[in-house]
């Protein structure tokens, strides 16, 4: 079961670091807001012919907890993505691939304080080594990158948005029993009526980007890609092997993001991407075998 969990979450990082590349590509061609709003309107659009069957039956369980979905929708769907494009406006890309780096340090203490889950002194080890891949990439293999940084508005806000995936990915376990169609259904819902105001707010303001084709084009990879697809798979991995194991998989975005940059934007790969990526997977394989040992059995962290 576990390896299905690798597999649902390797290809949840390769989406999301697609969508670090969509985000690049966006740029003059579709303003954030806007990209965030249109994204969730296609993502319900596909979502509700698959859910509908299955939200009727599962309507008793999504008026009881429609709390925790609107909450887990807004922080983990909304938010994260319209903080994360807006800090870009005033930050760097190094910065944000730093500062997400701290996700699955905060997944791990958010697990400890209100479900007493614990860790070993591997997966610590393992955390690490993905931490340092991150930053190798982020400073482009040279540390001394890192004395010149500089902490500012973007960053500041980029920080709320580390926090509010770590909770939702750490929520996930209070998410109700319910068919996957169902929660994603829910979940996307939730999602497009948070997205709505900071919408409003953008045309309002006068700073509307009117989607060109390719601006479409990333709008549609989102919503199917990194919208539907990705968080059906992150969900499952989390149910397969839980959160704290699951979520040191993030750190594996800024690394797939730099791969697929050299892949479809013409960046060159260099080495200390490479040894990145070694580190990365290396830290991550690390705290996973000793995770599952600790676990004893492969669907420990299922619900």
């Amino acid at each position: 079961m576990h390896r299905s969990a690798y597999i649902f979450l390797l290809l949840t990082t390769l989406l999301w670091g697609g969508n670090s590349v969509a985000g690049k590509l966006a740029v003059d061609h579709v303003s954030p807001m806007t990209l965030v709003f249109l994204r969730w309107v296609l993502a319900v659009a596909i979502m509700l012919p698959i859910g509908l069957q299955t939200i009727r039956k599962d309507w008793p369980v999504v008026r009881k907890h429609w709390l925790v979905l609107a909450a887990l929708g807004a922080s983990g769907f909304t938010l994260f993505n319209t903080i994360f494009y807006t800090a870009l406006n005033y930050t760097t890309a190094i910065n944000v691939s730093i500062e997400q780096a701290a996700m699955p340090i905060l997944i791990i203490v958010a697990n400890f304080v209100f479900f007493r889950l614990r860790v070993n002194w591997a997966q610590i080890v393992g955390v690490v080594l993905t931490i340092a891949g991150v930053v190798l990439t982020a400073c482009h293999g040279d540390p001394r990158r890192l004395l010149t940084l500089e902490l500012n508005f973007g960053d500041a806000i980029m920080l709320v948005a580390v926090f509010l995936y770590s909770g939702y990915s750490v929520g996930l376990r209070l998410k109700p029993v319910m068919h996957w169609q169902s929660l994603m259904l829910a979940l996307s819902v939730a999602a497009l009526v948070t997205s709505l105001p900071f919408f409003l707010w953008e045309v309002a303001a006068g700073k509307v980007i009117v989607p060109d084709a390719r601006g479409w084009a990333v709008i549609v990879y989102t919503a199917i890609g990194a919208s539907v697809i990705s968080q059906i798979f992150y969900i499952r991995g989390n149910e397969l092997i839980g959160a704290n194991r699951a979520g040191l998989f993030i750190n594996l975005v800024p690394i797939f993001g730099t791969l697929l940059s050299v892949l479809i934007v013409g960046e060159t790969f260099q080495l200390y991407q490479a040894l990145a990526l070694v580190l990365v997977l290396g830290g991550i394989g690390l705290a996973e075998y000793s995770g599952r040992k600790a676990a004893k059995l492969p669907s420990a962290g299922a619900r």
